[in-house]
């Protein structure tokens, strides 16, 4: 059963070479070897709205419809992998619309933390927030070296990490380095990245991180499919299964958050610091 998956992966690899999303907000590709790699490209720094969202979400499906082996999630900037998550979406936001929004990114967290396929990030730029939850729920991350910083950083902003986002973040480190990391919302160097375990290795520039994922996804070549794939789904079990459990709760806690006028007032300080930034 396992070798006729394996063949069949190579034989749908072609039907979904290239697809881009209507959008053009992501692109998707695959070899014949069954890897596919998802690029974001909502210039100019990934942010995730609604649209990306939904994007990346038929995306994720695309690859488990096709039964891919192995996806990469990198990005189209040169310099940003995602900047988190769109501030817009939450600053004086429609409420149906921001309900729609949060229940789109808990489907994607749970489409990609618990993907059946083997997943690596290749991080070719800054990844806070929203960019560091999504890196951190692939099983593996090469991040490209410079000036770059990766972590949950929402109370810098006055925003509450959800429980799941913590979770994401204990499966890789230790609850204190969580914990410290979370509460003073540090983002960390490549460097420091690689030293407490965010990331896996430091890698020249995306094409280099790219090969990088494919090097980490060869060493389950001899491995059997099923059994890797449920190996790692018990090992997430509880996270995933506290959103599934929860889903509501989490959304109206979202809601609620978005009703509160001291964080609408936190989110409209941020947004002008942004501003004066750009100038």
């Amino acid at each position: 059963m396992i070798r006729h998956g394996i063949r069949s992966l190579k034989q749908v690899a072609p039907s979904i070479r290239s697809m881009s999303s209507q959008a053009n907000l992501t692109s998707l590709n695959a070899d014949n070897d069954g890897v596919a790699v998802l690029t974001l490209q909502r210039p100019p720094v990934n942010s995730l709205n609604l649209d990306l969202l939904q994007e990346i979400s038929k995306s994720l499906d695309e690859v488990s419809k096709n039964k891919f082996r192995a996806l990469i999630l990198t990005s189209a900037s040169p310099t940003v992998f995602s900047a988190g998550l769109d501030i817009m979406e939450m600053y004086k936001p429609d409420m149906k619309r921001a309900e729609l929004f949060w229940t789109t990114l808990q489907e994607v967290w749970l489409k990609l933390f618990e993907s059946s396929c083997i997943t690596a990030a290749a991080v070719n730029g800054h990844a806070p927030a929203g960019g560091c939850l999504l890196a951190t729920s692939c099983e593996y991350r090469a991040m490209v070296s410079g000036k770059y910083t990766i972590g949950l950083n929402e109370t810098a902003v006055g925003i509450i990490a959800p429980t799941w986002f913590m979770g994401t973040i204990c499966n890789i480190v230790s609850t204190r380095q969580a914990e410290m990391a979370l509460t003073t919302g540090k983002l960390f160097t490549v460097d420091e990245a690689l030293k407490v375990g965010i990331i896996d290795d430091v890698a020249t520039d995306k094409e280099d991180a790219i090969n990088k994922c494919k090097e980490f996804i060869k060493k389950f070549d001899k491995i059997p499919l099923l059994a890797r794939a449920i190996t790692k789904q018990r090992f997430r079990a509880s996270t995933t299964q506290w959103l599934k459990d929860n889903r509501k709760a989490d959304v109206a806690e979202f809601i609620g958050f978005l009703s509160n006028p001291e964080i609408q007032q936190s989110l409209e300080i941020y947004i002008q610091s942004l501003k004066k930034r750009a100038k």
